[in-house]
């Protein structure tokens, strides 16, 4: 007699990893505090600063363009967020996907069930890349909403000193909410290839966020130039280009290719790791 094992439906799968994910108090904790973020920053920026609008010296400093331009923060809050926060969350989503269900002993069971590996690593990159998008399009909502309740919906006023208006200020928020979330999937590509090799969630975030720490300093060394287009926070700055006008394209698009090219490297080698990982 044959027994044929059944598999689950790759959509059910799916949203028991969403649901175990998003049940966790820590990840509850840190989305409540992105969201408290966009609140205190603008309120910070426009009501307790004294007024400043932008002008048209592109020097001008652009937390003092955010007060009575509303669209101006949520660009900002992203540029802030993306260096710590935003990374963090992603960090320990992906620790939590393989290191903590090793440390757990649930990842044997998982590594021994007729399930395959390349399959079980994509449910849990995909976990990943939703908690990512989540807390950087929830970042991103409640600065739009902070930042027109505070200032009004006056347009976005470019730190080249033009004037967009309501839409266009909203559909480069758009655009730059979809680069840093993109920027987040490589973090989480790399994090998850780092939770692959090891049982302690704690290492996956220490080497990441100091990794990330430890890059930001490199791209300061002048001497380390040649090393800069290797480095994945190099283009991290260049969010700030959408905040001009005309946009200059060449930062984001070398951010962009940058982080694909750090997602296909992360995930080869979590994939690489997985397929060779013992019961």
């Amino acid at each position: 007699m044959t027994f044929v094992v059944a598999k689950a439906p790759v959509s059910r799968l799916l949203r028991s990893e969403i649901r175990w994910i998003f049940r966790r108090p820590r990840t509850l904790i840190l989305l409540g505090l992105l969201a408290l973020y966009p609140i205190a920053f603008g309120i910070g920026t426009q009501v307790v600063d004294s007024p400043v609008r932008a002008g048209g010296n592109g020097d001008q400093s652009i937390i003092a363009a955010i007060a009575g331009n509303g669209l101006i923060l949520p660009t900002i809050v992203l540029s802030t967020t993306m260096v710590f926060f935003l990374p963090l969350g992603t960090t320990i989503a992906a620790a939590d996907a393989l290191a903590g269900e090793a440390s757990h002993g649930t990842l044997r069971g998982l590594l021994l069930a007729p399930v395959s590996r390349t399959r079980l690593l994509a449910i849990k990159a995909f976990g990943v890349a939703v908690v990512s998008a989540a807390a950087t399009v929830m970042t991103s909502v409640i600065a739009v909403i902070t930042g027109l309740i505070i200032a009004g919906p006056n347009g976005l006023v470019t730190i080249s000193g033009s004037t967009l208006s309501l839409g266009d200020g909203l559909g480069r928020v758009a655009l730059a909410t979809g680069w840093v979330i993109v920027q987040m999937w490589a973090v989480g590509a790399i994090a998850l290839a780092v939770s692959s090799a090891t049982e302690h969630p704690l290492i996956v975030m220490a080497s990441v966020i100091g990794g990330l720490f430890v890059f930001g300093l490199l791209s300061n060394i002048p001497v380390l130039d040649w090393l800069k287009p290797f480095l994945i926070t190099q283009s991290w700055d260049s969010i700030v280009d959408i905040l001009r006008d005309p946009m200059p394209w060449d930062g984001l698009v070398t951010g962009l290719l940058r982080a694909l090219c750090y997602i296909s490297i992360g995930y080869s080698l979590a994939l690489a790791r997985m397929v060779t990982k013992d019961g």
